[in-house]
């Protein structure tokens, strides 16, 4: 299987996808709904189930990029999530995951890399718009370079592979498939587990379009060949960070016993 994973990439996958070809429901049954000729998905959570798709290609490197609208109202307990996964129990893995609220109260975007298993790489923000009235563009572009993190065309996080010796994790060799998601996590996902689901309110709902997938190695492609971000790209991250970051695991001595992880002296 892994040898003809590499064997699809080498020769290119680049597409707009179309839900109705390219991805299988993982879980939920009718809760996820295909619709509008395969240019729409949408997942809806109840109280019995909640609902994800995963995609049909795997890739080593590649960049991925959704339209999601997000539940709107009470989302309290709600996660939606958009992300990248190796399989098995050494996996790797690459999260967007969209942490609801009660209403009025910001969503959270929970980010996190995953190494052989080990995560505990967490940097969350708030967002500087509303995501539930309409639909806005999230992106991630993995390569051997970094993995970049990407809200309406602005980076907010870079996680970078510097370390000749691979001394420190990076993501490189097991292929990942594209999910999404939207499911209950109300023992942890809003205010620490605090404030739980109000089943009231559902069925949940998330929307999602306008999916594209490029995991294609053609050196020549822009985000093949990236390397670290810089210049304008660079400063509309710091703005990111500056304004709307709420946690940052490199911040979080405490949490490490006093000694960070490695990777936190590049600013990861």
């Amino acid at each position: 299987m892994l040898l003809a994973t590499i064997l699809s990439v080498a020769i290119g996958s680049s597409f707009a996808g179309n839900f109705n070809n390219d991805v299988v429901v993982a879980f939920g049954d009718a809760r996820a709904k295909i619709q509008d000729n395969g240019n729409l998905m949408s997942l809806a959570l109840d109280n019995s189930s909640g609902s994800g798709f995963e995609s049909k290609n795997e890739f080593i490197y590649a960049k991925v990029e959704m339209n999601i609208k997000l539940v709107p109202g009470n989302s309290a307990g709600t996660v939606t999530s958009f992300y990248l996964k190796s399989e098995g129990n050494s996996w790797d893995e690459v999260d967007m995951e969209f942490l609801g609220n009660t209403s009025g109260d910001p969503y959270v975007l929970h980010t996190n890399i995953f190494t052989k298993g080990m995560g505990n790489r967490e940097q969350q923000f708030y967002l500087w718009f509303d995501p539930t009235t309409d639909f806005h563009t999230y992106s991630i572009t993995w390569n051997p370079a970094h993995i970049v993190l990407v809200v309406d065309k602005k980076p907010i996080r870079e996680y970078r592979n510097v370390d000749p010796n691979n001394n420190v994790p990076y993501p490189r060799d097991q292929p990942m498939k594209l999910y999404g998601s939207l499911w209950n996590a109300d023992d942890w996902a809003t205010r620490g587990g605090s404030v739980k689901t109000d089943w009231s309110k559902a069925p949940f709902t998330a929307s999602f379009n306008n999916y594209t997938a490029d995991g294609c190695p053609d050196k020549t492609a822009p985000w093949y060949s990236s390397e670290l971000i810089d210049g304008d790209d660079l400063k509309q991250m710091q703005w990111v960070q500056k304004n709307y970051m709420i946690y940052n695991y490199c911040d979080d001595s405490n949490r490490f016993h006093g000694s960070l992880p490695a990777e936190c002296g590049r600013k990861n």
